[in-house]
């Protein structure tokens, strides 16, 4: 398939989908079909890290005939089943990175996690106790993984896909008691090495929609509960 001049991507995270939950993404993943070429995902699809969870999302994303894109978010983490939900999400067919890298239609989507650490002058460092080191550890390895990840593509346009955040700009809404566990700038100073058409995240349910790492690169909180210019609960993006 030739490379599309413009590529429209739906973004949109934290669904959160329950066991028990009535509701069903079916529609929403219909009406993305219909709007846009890929949807990406950024994390927390299951409210718990729950195999049923997951199995539950597949099951709606039958309605979705566009590729899906997506990154784990640390609710995914909760029920220490996060190999078996990547699986069944694979499965599905979802590109589901995790310091990897995908092309489609001439775009390349790098994925992570992240973590959290906090941003500028006040981002944790590596000092005091193991727990903190660990923790700072943690938030340079994933870091590192993004970079690792980002070197592998070789298209000229790229779209980089979190959970936490990159920027304080985005997260900007939520108590400032909680920007610390909400991203690290870690990620935005990796980010910033490499030209970046677009970075995308969620986590912040209260955030700000948009905003840009310290080297430019536009990066925007698409998290379901973000109001966004579409006035839908994904954000629509031409790369």
């Amino acid at each position: 398939m030739a490379d599309r001049e413009t590529l429209k991507i739906a973004a949109m995270g934290d669904l959160h989908v329950k066991g028990d939950q009535n509701a069903s993404f079916r529609e929403l993943f219909g009406e993305i079909s219909h709007a846009a070429d890929v949807l990406v995902i950024t994390g927390d699809l299951t409210d718990l890290g729950k195999p049923r969870e997951a199995e539950i999302l597949t099951e709606d994303l039958r309605a979705c005939s566009v590729p899906v894109v997506a990154v784990l978010g640390n609710h995914d983490y909760e029920s220490a089943a996060a190999e078996e939900v990547s699986q069944i999400l694979r499965h599905a067919g979802v590109h589901l990175l995790d310091g990897q890298a995908t092309e489609i239609d001439g775009v390349g989507f790098v994925g992570v996690k992240g973590f959290i650490g906090g941003f500028g002058r006040r981002m944790l460092g590596s000092f005091g106790e193991p727990a903190i080191k660990a923790m700072v550890a943690e938030s340079v390895n994933e870091a590192i993984r993004l970079e690792n990840a980002m070197r592998q593509v070789r298209t000229e346009r790229v779209v980089v896909v979190l959970h936490y955040a990159p920027i304080l700009e985005t997260v900007a809404g939520e108590p400032p008691e909680i920007f610390p566990f909400l991203g690290s700038s870690r990620l935005a100073e990796t980010i910033d090495r490499f030209r970046v058409s677009a970075v995308v995240h969620g986590h912040a349910h209260r955030g700000a929609y948009e905003g840009r790492t310290p080297g430019g690169a536009p990066v925007y909180n698409v998290a379901a509960h973000v109001e966004k210019p579409t006035g839908r609960p994904y954000a629509l993006l031409e790369i």
